[in-house]
């Protein structure tokens, strides 16, 4: 496995989420923006020479700037904390986003970061030039069978039971259904991060509280490119949630990878098939972003706006135009407003210079 050049390094620096929470995130790698959505398990340092995670670090570092955080409680970010709603965890990716300057860049939810990039996304949507879920969710347990609650429940006991004691076989139990295709160095590793992520009280109460974030019903607000990939054998969180994502995501595309590995390792045939995916789904952030003087009105909006700009020439108010889609008059105005700005317009003149623009190019 590849390891760290020497002279790569992580330049760790630390966000005050709203309620003035630390959180700690990391920086490392040149191109794009891609920022990470933290998953339910990470330590920055200790992640940074993981024979789990350390060809993701490599190999992403390649392609884009990565930032990556701790989640509150985890790691490198405040410990004692008893606030792990949706609400406070979107509170902090917007801390990181802030805290780093970015301006627009690309989301990548991992695992249970999905919500939160889910609400991130709606709330924010001129800031993300496009969406990325890796074996993630809208909501954990959004269609779940009775086994899978059953399955969250027995969880929950076993870390109660397990995380702390100083043999690993109740956390055994984790690894083995992350990387169940993993060598036994793999797993001592994610045995070891479980307990170096945070306290079991931590890991009870975090655990509890995703489980009740559920941003399903904002997936229709969504209109910005999504790539939705997920094994297909993942033990962790079920592919069905992969394929909810992408049928309720307009235009999104679904990847599915041949593994059972939650974390696909190095070694694994899916690995290249992943980080073919993601360097070449970003690689339009590369490119010089449009004037927006110039050309067709369909290249420089999304295809939601495209849709909502086509009903405002056939004469629709935005009333009209919400009910049309489906969407609140918010969403309407809102998406209206990002289009105004990809076409250079503004005022109160925008909105028939853009009807202009799209009737002159059809």
């Amino acid at each position: 496995m590849e390891a760290l050049r020497a002279d790569v390094v992580q330049d760790i620096r630390f966000a005050r989420s709203a309620d003035g929470v630390g959180i700690a995130y990391a920086v490392h790698g040149s191109g794009p923006a891609l920022l990470i959505d933290a998953c339910w398990l990470s330590h920055l340092q200790f992640d940074w020479e993981s024979p789990v995670w350390r060809h993701y670090l490599v190999e992403l570092g390649k392609v884009a700037t990565i930032i990556r955080y701790d989640e509150r409680g985890h790691g490198l970010s405040d410990r004692v904390v008893t606030d792990h709603s949706l609400e406070a965890r979107v509170a902090d990716l917007e801390a990181v986003v802030e805290d780093a300057g970015l301006d627009r860049f690309a989301l990548m939810a991992m695992a249970q970061g999905g919500p939160v990039a889910i609400e991130y996304a709606a709330r924010h949507p001129d800031r993300l030039t496009r969406l990325i879920f890796y074996g993630s969710y809208s909501g954990a347990t959004a269609a779940a069978s009775p086994e899978e609650l059953a399955l969250l429940a027995a969880f929950e006991a076993l870390i109660r039971v397990g995380w702390a004691r100083p043999t690993s076989e109740f956390r055994r139990v984790f690894s083995s259904m992350m990387i169940p295709g993993g060598t036994e160095e793999q797993m001592r590793w994610l045995d070891d991060l479980q307990q170096r992520a945070c306290d079991t009280e931590t890991a009870v109460l975090s655990r509890a509280q995703r489980q009740l974030a559920d941003s399903t019903w904002r997936l229709p607000e969504l209109d910005i490119p999504t790539l939705v990939i997920h094994s297909r054998g993942d033990q962790m969180n079920d592919f069905h949630h992969a394929r909810d994502l992408a049928v309720g995501i307009r235009g999104a595309k679904l990847v599915a990878l041949d593994s059972s590995n939650h974390i696909v390792l190095a070694d694994e045939p899916s690995w290249p098939v992943f980080l073919h995916e993601v360097a070449n789904f970003i690689e339009p952030d590369r490119q010089p972003a449009p004037s927006g003087t110039v050309g067709d009105v369909a290249s420089l909006v999304s295809p939601r706006e495209l849709d909502i700009l086509r009903l405002a020439a056939a004469g629709h108010d935005n009333d009209a135009i919400a009910a049309e889609l489906v969407l609140s008059v918010r969403t309407v105005e809102r998406h209206l407003q990002n289009a105004y700005a990809k076409l250079g317009l503004s005022g109160r003149t925008a909105r028939t210079a853009a009807v202009a623009r799209l009737l002159s190019s059809a």
